[in-house]
């Protein structure tokens, strides 16, 4: 761990095993490249240590060398021929690290080893493939690498694409570069919850993101499993940004409803979020929206009311929203209707 290299051959003099483990599982080569002391890495090779021991949680020295990116000692390893598609407990190789950390030049040369290889498994435990990686942490040039495989051409591996991986943390450049390389129509991808890029853009905010994907044919009022589109993603998040730009600019469909029957204005509304209320409902005069019910029988002016937002409840009024309306709560009332507050009192 120190890199005290005179002590460490000393004691390799009278230990039987170079490979002994701690708690962890963890070698004297695997901390000693973790920590880049080159002299201890070499001493250790010199002593055959093993390149491909694991720890209980499946890491090698070649994954610590990556993550902790001490070109040095990954470079010994390598000259050791050391295993590199060996998997984590998480099913993520060296490769995957290379890709998250924007360490390029590594991952270029551990892939052409790799796909040289008969079994070449690139997918850890959840699906995810270096490309993914290397798009959600927005590694443009790790990004370059990958694309130039024809491997990667094409999005396989986990649903949740490696374009869904970009947006979602605002990595333009890297969407872009995706976009270009492989074809538009992944603009529309699903992932197995049925949601798209848009999807992902709205729900991060990333309203630049979203610019691009609407520029390549984007469906703006795409539907996920759950009936709801990219505006009601951003309107029940509170992204006033995202909301802007997709009932302005891209001139999302407000009379949508998601499977509860909530339009873009109930979700808004439920969570309390005034301003994208007010931004949705500036584009609304049909009274039929007004009054939309949800599966609850609630309609907008129910929810703006419960939440307390004067400004939306104060709008509604303005167009028309109806106060008599009332929701499933008393409309499965077997009793009379109160007629004054203190029967509402005495009810409660």
């Amino acid at each position: 761990i120190n890199g005290h290299t005179p002590c460490l051959r000393l004691l390799l003099e009278v230990a039987d095993n170079p490979d002994v483990t701690d708690a962890k599982g963890q070698t004297p080569l695997m901390l000693a490249v973790a920590y880049g002391h080159i002299d201890a890495v070499s001493l250790l090779l010199e002593k055959e240590a093993s390149v491909d021991a694991a720890d209980l949680l499946g890491c090698t020295a070649l994954h610590r060398g990556i993550m902790t990116g001490h070109e040095e000692c990954v470079q010994m390893l390598l000259e050791k021929e050391v295993s590199i598609l060996c998997k984590d407990a998480r099913g993520r190789t060296p490769l995957h690290f290379a890709a998250a950390r924007g360490h390029a030049t590594w991952l270029s040369e551990l892939l052409q080893v790799a796909l040289s290889e008969e079994d070449c498994s690139l997918k850890d435990n959840q699906g995810y493939t270096p490309l993914h990686w290397a798009c959600y942490n927005g590694h443009e040039n790790c990004l370059e690498v990958l694309l130039e495989q024809k491997l990667f051409r094409t999005f396989y591996g986990n649903s949740f694409s490696p374009l869904h991986c970009a947006v979602i943390n605002d990595h333009e450049n890297c969407a872009s570069l995706l976009i270009g390389a492989i074809d538009a129509s992944i603009v529309n991808c699903k992932d197995d919850k049925g949601r798209t890029p848009l999807h992902a853009a709205a729900f991060a905010d990333h309203v630049e993101c979203l610019q691009l994907l609407l520029s390549h044919s984007a469906q703006v009022n795409a539907a996920d499993h759950a009936g709801k589109t990219p505006l009601m993603m951003a309107a029940q998040n509170g992204h006033v940004g995202a909301v802007d730009f997709l009932v302005n600019i891209a001139k999302a469909d407000l009379t949508l409803k998601d499977k509860e029957l909530n339009t873009s204005l109930h979700l808004a509304s439920s969570k309390g979020h005034e301003k994208c209320a007010l931004l949705i409902l500036d584009k609304i005069q049909e009274q039929s929206l007004i009054n939309a019910k949800n599966n609850a029988l609630q309609t907008p002016l129910h929810i703006a009311a419960r939440n307390g937002l004067k400004l939306v409840v104060e709008e509604l009024l303005a167009k028309g929203a109806c106060v008599l309306a009332v929701d499933e709560n008393v409309s499965r009332s077997n009793g009379p209707r109160p007629s004054s507050a203190t029967d509402v009192q005495k009810e409660e």
